[in-house]
């Protein structure tokens, strides 16, 4: 990506608009007030697209060690700049998606997609469950959703419409094409929201909302991955058949797909030793991840969860599914190292200096001469933290911006701190439906020309209200039955 100087002028004009020319407010540090100016250029250059995001974060890690905002000391200052990549959290999250490799090098992703395929192939709409649940089945391992939505799912979708002709260079994409492309996109934000470990920034979330309520609220991977299956399965369930009748197929019967499917399948041969030995990982990591390891034997045979990430890790390296030339080259994840702790040390700073409990109760003030109640300011803050991204190309920049002041709010005015973290959670990744530039994954899809700007907008507009009301409406019955509220 080369350096676009306009964005880069923008982003920093912003910083130095706040840092010298808008007064403190009262109320508000010094420190607080130029860690906000550092933190608003740093999200105003990962919307322009200044530089790649990792190349952003190490130059807002040494501004905030250079200006010495968290510290006076500036050997203090350098160690709280870097604090943030000693969190687990991060590991987590990186180590994950060098896992993802191996379903990609194995070609065990393809294989599971193709096999599903080969069973529900016969119609269209079977076709679009198949991949729908070829997604879900690789969510807990691929924390890149551009990797799986974009990188494993799409080829196979694309290969499946070009195989009934259906594509936009015949101007035939209705046939098929169209109607898949938009299934393959939708279910990406719904398998994002299942687990913590399904997309990048939902270990900052996790973050946030432990800083926010001092550690009383714990989102481990169980809590999360349980809290959010019935919601999560409800809107794959409803997801393919809302898009079949608002852009319905104009193939409706696919029976060669499943003859398809299974040529790919005889072509991949039979199931590889590396294969195997990455379905034995995938399985051992879901296995601790769910703690039932504890469950059966007790607390002294917990593993947590990034621990578990480099068992999974460390078993592939010795087993040679994955090489360490292989993980090196898993460019991704050492970006996302980089990125992820960046931002996590200046939210991190913004709430420590007392900018987000500011922001909050000005915030909790204006909601509050409503009168609505923690409910009602609840629905408000949800839609408008989830509408808001219509002017953000990151799902990380939105969530890093905005997630722990929003929270701060809903629990000021009373919002039950675990219903309150389960809904921004899932808004967090509902809003990933709404643009052409919402998330990673979008453009990916888009850029193959199935889906024209005005469809991609309508549907993503419908599927955000559909999604919404499914998901918060059945977790609220769900998430009381598990006494979350």
């Amino acid at each position: 990506m080369p350096f676009k100087p306009i964005p880069a002028a923008i982003a920093v004009s912003v910083g130095l608009i706040i840092w010298f020319f808008i007064p403190v407010p009262s109320g508000v540090t010094p420190e607080a007030w130029h860690m906000l100016a550092l933190f608003i250029a740093t999200i105003v250059a990962i919307i322009g697209k200044v530089l790649p995001i990792g190349a952003i974060a190490i130059i807002a890690v040494t501004l905030v060690a250079l200006t010495g905002v968290t510290n006076e000391s500036p050997g203090a200052a350098i160690r709280d700049a870097l604090s943030s990549y000693s969190s687990p959290l991060i590991w987590l999250i990186g180590i994950a998606v060098m896992i993802s490799r191996g379903l990609i090098k194995t070609g065990l992703g393809r294989r599971i997609a193709y096999y599903f395929i080969s069973i529900f192939g016969k119609k269209t709409i079977g076709v679009a469950y198949s991949l729908t649940a070829a997604e879900l089945m690789i969510a807990p391992i691929t924390p890149s959703n551009t990797a799986r939505g974009g990188g494993i799912i799409h080829p196979i979708m694309k290969s499946i419409a070009q195989s009934f002709h259906s594509t936009p260079e015949e101007g035939t994409q209705k046939k098929i094409g169209r109607y898949l492309a938009m299934v393959n996109y939708h279910a990406n934000p719904i398998t994002s929201g299942m687990f913590i470990t399904a997309t990048a920034p939902n270990p900052l979330v996790v973050d946030l909302v432990n800083k926010a309520t001092g550690s009383q609220i714990e989102l481990s991977w169980t809590t999360w991955a349980v809290a959010m299956f019935i919601p999560g399965m409800l809107c794959l369930l409803l997801m393919p058949l809302v898009i079949y009748l608002i852009y319905p197929p104009e193939v409706k019967e696919t029976p060669d797909a499943k003859g398809f499917a299974k040529d790919n399948l005889t072509e991949m041969g039979d199931v590889s030793r590396d294969e195997k030995i990455m379905l034995g990982v995938f399985a051992l990591m879901l296995v601790l991840w769910a703690n039932i390891p504890e469950l059966i034997f007790g607390a002294r045979f917990s593993v947590d969860a990034t621990t578990t990430a480099f068992i999974g890790l460390t078993t592939l390296i010795l087993t040679g599914v994955l090489s360490w030339e292989d993980i090196l080259k898993e460019k991704s994840a050492w970006d996302t190292i980089i990125w992820f702790g960046a931002l996590i040390m200046m939210a991190s700073y913004l709430n420590t200096l007392g900018l987000v409990s500011w922001f909050s109760s000005n915030i909790e003030n204006m909601i509050g001469m409503t009168g609505v109640g923690w409910m009602g300011a609840v629905a408000i803050l949800t839609l408008v933290y989830l509408y808001i991204h219509y002017f953000f190309a990151s799902t990380t920049a939105h969530i890093t911006a905005l997630f722990a002041a929003f929270y701060a709010v809903g629990l000021s005015l009373g919002a039950p701190p675990m219903l309150y973290a389960l809904i921004l959670a899932a808004a967090g990744n509902i809003m990933m439906t709404l643009t052409h530039y919402a998330t990673g994954t979008a453009p990916v899809i888009f850029n193959s020309n199935y889906i024209t700007l005005g469809e991609w907008w309508t549907i993503g507009a419908i599927m955000s209200v559909v999604n919404l009301v499914v998901w918060i409406g059945a977790g609220l019955v769900w998430w009381k039955i598990l006494g979350y509220y």
